[in-house]
């Protein structure tokens, strides 16, 4: 069950109205790493946990966060267009350099949401459901949580130098605190479970299943031999095992062959 308080999260007022980037905004709205595909990821992952019910309580306390987050943007990119009517930017467009800058401005704030913000990316692409990543495997879910809030947090961070707005400014700094947050809680549990079940996803696969002797091998499959003086190529793998490096591939396979196609197929 959701409940919705009518108060933002955190404060979303921007000092003025600045439709291009609302546009710019768009991505940490409805890009692929931003708070709509955090928010579904999380409540998804959470919906389908099994096990201790710590990391689902985890999982649903920040997914249930992050739609805040998505409501705070929401209404910054909103705000960002009041006071920015098109009629005005048309005119403003005469003037070739500010033509220019307001030229960036994404056309469907006004005529398809009425200057509201959309589920698109910062070029109007539709968010995609595709995006989200949730594998029933928590160690695996854990891990993509750090990638998306890495890359989430790298957005915010740019988006911050891309604006002198301090309204704009203060609602990203508490953005970036909380991404913060959320890479250190997603990084403890990963490590959590990777000592109850090993660093290699799935750990419950049978061992005796792999081909091992390739298991630890770096292979130089690209000019130059630089790779060699990584960690990854010498001493102790993180699941224990033993690190070498193969100074050139070698084919294990044959001959790449196929029989003739059927005469219904056309091959010819």
């Amino acid at each position: 069950m959701f409940h919705h308080q009518k108060v933002l999260q955190y404060p979303a007022k921007p000092d003025k109205p600045d439709a291009l980037f609302a546009k710019q905004m768009q991505e940490i709205l409805g890009g692929q790493y931003g708070e709509i595909s955090v928010a579904l990821q999380y409540l998804f992952q959470g919906w389908s946990a099994r096990g201790e019910e710590k990391y689902k309580d985890l999982i649903m306390d920040t997914a249930t966060e992050e739609i805040g987050h998505v409501e705070m943007i929401a209404t910054m990119i909103a705000r960002l267009l009041e006071g920015a009517p098109v009629n005005e930017q048309e005119e403003a467009a005469q003037n070739p350099v500010i033509g220019a800058i307001l030229g960036g401005m994404n056309p469907q704030h006004a005529i398809v949401a009425g200057l509201g913000p959309r589920p698109t990316d910062s070029n109007g692409v539709p968010w995609n459901a595709g995006y989200i990543i949730a594998s029933g495997n928590m160690l695996a879910d854990m891990r993509a949580n750090i990638n998306a809030e890495s890359q989430g947090r790298l957005q915010v961070a740019r988006l911050y130098e891309m604006t002198e707005d301090k309204g704009v400014r203060d609602m990203l700094s508490f953005l970036l605190a909380r991404d913060s947050m959320h890479q250190n809680q997603w990084i403890a549990a990963a490590r959590e479970l990777e000592e109850k079940n090993g660093i290699i996803v799935p750990g419950s696969f049978p061992k005796e299943l792999e081909a091992d002797n390739f298991s630890h091998s770096l292979i130089n499959f690209s000019e130059g031999e630089e790779s060699k003086e990584g960690s990854w190529a010498n001493g102790t793998a993180p699941d224990g095992g033993t690190f070498k490096y193969e100074e050139a591939p070698t084919a294990h396979g044959e001959k790449q062959e196929l029989n003739p196609a059927p005469e219904y197929m056309y091959p010819k």
